[in-house]
């Protein structure tokens, strides 16, 4: 199997420094190009992936590097690339503007090849195991789907971007039902056994890229189906309750079923100014409590 190369974005005004550069980091890495801020700022918004790092200069027509700089920093989507600069400023002033535009790290031109490399290495590194930690942060120790913290995060971030392209935003709210009589019944190791495999199940069935599943607080889930209209929200969240359902988790004190069921509220929004996240949210727990009076064990959505 061929092996994942790391990407880097080389931007540079001297086509004589990209390939220098490139000539020393593309046996260990991907390395694209761009001999301004205005192309690298195309080249990125028009990329599928990211780079993992970028080497810039700041000395450049136009946009200067301590600009671009602080406008990455300032993107929610670009924020997080490490950006080493690569320059002949050579002033402990200019080397302090540069970190406090954002910059990780430092390196005056005329450079070592040995000390980019290394630098560029460790910067790799100090970003990958960044991003561990923040998806630990994420995840719910219990059930190892998403928690509350990731859920907030994620419907702001898909709300502003179903805003703006005037997509619909489905939410589902869910909960087990008679879970409280389900741990009482057969002891607190055996709910926490019961929340992991419904997680599963939901996780499992929240199937595209940009959908979430979340356990919202104890006994409760709630799933993000961004670009999602109600009839595609109602048949993820009937494929759930149905899934729970065939797995045949026995509960015993359920008066709607033999087996661990679910109650699910659907609601779905196109974001606007005239409605709030918070608004989705109650809409949401609204349908899941006419599920819960109608009955349980059944799908409702708001109206």
């Amino acid at each position: 199997m061929t092996e994942h190369k790391l990407t880097l974005l080389v931007i540079d005004d001297e086509a004589s420094n990209i390939k220098v550069l490139r000539e020393v980091l593309k046996s260990d890495y991907k390395v694209y190009a761009a001999t301004s801020a205005e192309k690298a700022l195309q080249l990125i918004s028009s990329s599928e992936k990211l780079p993992d790092l970028i080497l810039l200069d700041i000395i450049m027509p136009g946009i200067d590097g301590y600009e671009l700089c602080k406008k990455l920093k300032a993107d929610q989507q670009t924020k997080s690339i490490p950006i080493i600069f690569i320059t002949s400023k050579t002033t402990e002033q200019d080397e302090i503007k540069g970190f406090e535009a954002g910059a990780v790290d430092y390196v005056t031109k005329p450079f070592s090849t040995p000390i980019v490399k290394a630098r560029v290495k460790t910067h790799l590194e100090l970003k990958a195991m960044r991003e561990h930690f923040e998806k630990l942060s994420m995840r719910d120790s219990l059930t190892g789907i998403s928690n509350r913290m990731h859920f907030d995060h994620k419907l702001i971030q898909e709300w502003k971007r179903m805003q703006r392209d005037n997509l619909p935003l489905s939410l589902i709210m869910c909960d087990v039902d008679f879970f409280k009589k389900y741990n009482d019944h057969y002891g607190h190791q055996a709910g926490d056994r019961c929340l992991q495999r419904v997680a599963s199940i939901i996780d499992i069935n929240s199937k595209r890229p940009a959908d979430l599943a979340a356990r919202y607080g104890g006994e409760e889930f709630a799933v993000i189906l961004p670009d999602t209209n109600a009839v595609g929200a109602l048949e993820v969240a009937e494929k759930i309750r149905s899934e729970v359902q065939r797995y045949e988790i026995p509960h015993a004190e359920s008066t709607v079923s033999p087996f661990v069921s679910l109650s699910l509220g659907v609601s779905t929004v196109i974001p606007s100014q005239e409605v709030t996240p918070e608004e989705l949210i109650a809409s949401a727990d609204a349908a899941l409590y006419k599920a819960k009076e109608n009955g349980r064990n059944r799908v409702e959505i708001a109206i």
